[in-house]
This record gives structure tokens, sequence and C-alpha cells, in this order.
């Protein structure tokens, strides 16, 4: 009896391995998945990117529908987006930038400089267009983790109770807003 289940373990490992690869060839490889999709936005106490007195919380964005828009100035597609999220905000879309540090490294505390990074943020957004209510500042990348993001940019509707009801990798043009954004909105408002 052993000696039957020994032979069909490779043929069932095969088997396996078909169907795992099957469900692959029809997977989109452009959407990533994210598992806070229904769940609250994560707790956080993170400060203010330009005023670092200022803190912010998931308590604060209660009670108000917004994105939050993970970018940050070395990114080519955060830039190209920012016209665009302004655009967003002056027909009154709430944009919460979340800024991404990619040059900063949490187990290296100690060579990062705050006011060039603010001077570089200020001399963007003033070239690009600021879409931003706020900026907040995760530079050791708690709140980016917990929210399981993978780069920049990435962008999360989040209703008025704090429940993310969707996460879009990549940047936001007029094409993506109306496909994904536009119908979730007018059924928040």
């Amino acid at each position: 009896m052993n000696r039957k289940l020994l032979a069909l373990a490779p043929l069932l490992v095969f088997v396996l391995l078909c169907v795992f690869l099957y469900q692959g060839l029809f997977a989109n490889p452009r959407e990533l998945q994210t598992g806070r999709i229904g769940h609250a936005m994560p707790a956080f106490n993170l400060p203010d990117l330009m005023d670092e007195s200022k803190r912010w919380t998931d308590a604060d964005l209660k009670g108000e529908v917004y994105l939050l828009n993970v970018w940050g100035t070395w990114c080519p597609t955060c830039l190209a987006e920012l016209g665009y999220l302004t655009e967003l905000r002056e027909q009154g879309v709430k944009i919460v930038g979340l800024y991404y540090e990619q040059g900063y490294d949490p187990d290296f505390d100690g060579q990062f400089d705050i006011n060039a990074l603010r001077e570089d943020v200020t001399s963007m957004l003033n070239r690009a267009g600021d879409p931003y209510q706020f900026n907040i500042l995760d530079l050791k990348r708690t709140l980016a983790l917990d929210l399981g993001v993978s780069g920049a940019p990435e962008t999360f509707l989040v209703d008025k109770q704090g429940t993310i009801l969707l996460h879009h990798t990549g940047d936001i043009n007029p094409r993506v807003w109306r496909a994904k954004f536009a119908p979730l909105m007018q059924e928040l408002q």
C-alpha cells in the first residue's frame, strides 16, 4: 500500500503545480491585490512632512471620503500624476499625501536631512501642482507596510468610516479615474 502512495506522490505534485500555473494564465499582472480592501485604515500616528510638531492619526481622517496617495520626489510617475491630481483637488476631491522616502533606511538612523527633503518637496509641488491637503511623513514605513505598499505611486480610496474601498498601483490619470475611482466616488456622495 505504501509503495502505491509513494508512486502517486510525483503525479499529485505535478497536478497541483499545473493547477497553480493554470490560474496564473488568467490573472491580471497589472493588478496587485491588497488584503486591506474592506478593512479599516490601519491605526497610525505620524508627523506632518512640512511641520514635525503637527501629528496626523487615522482618527483625524475619519468623517470624509479621501484619497491616500503614496508618492515621492524620486518617483517620475508621481511627478507625472501631480497635474491630474491637482485638477481633482480643484474639483473637490480630498487628497492626502503619504510621503514614501526611498533613500531612507530605518536601520541606519542618522544620515537623513529633513530640511533638504522639504526643499525638494516644495520645489516639485510648486513646479508640477500641489494636490495635497497635507502630507504625512512615514520615514520608518510603518503605515506603508501595514497598507501593503510596494512602491510609489499607489492610491487608496477611503470612505467616511475609514474603510479602504479601493487600492490602485500606478498613476492616476483621466482613464484610470473614470474606470476605477469615479463610479465609487459617485456612490459615496
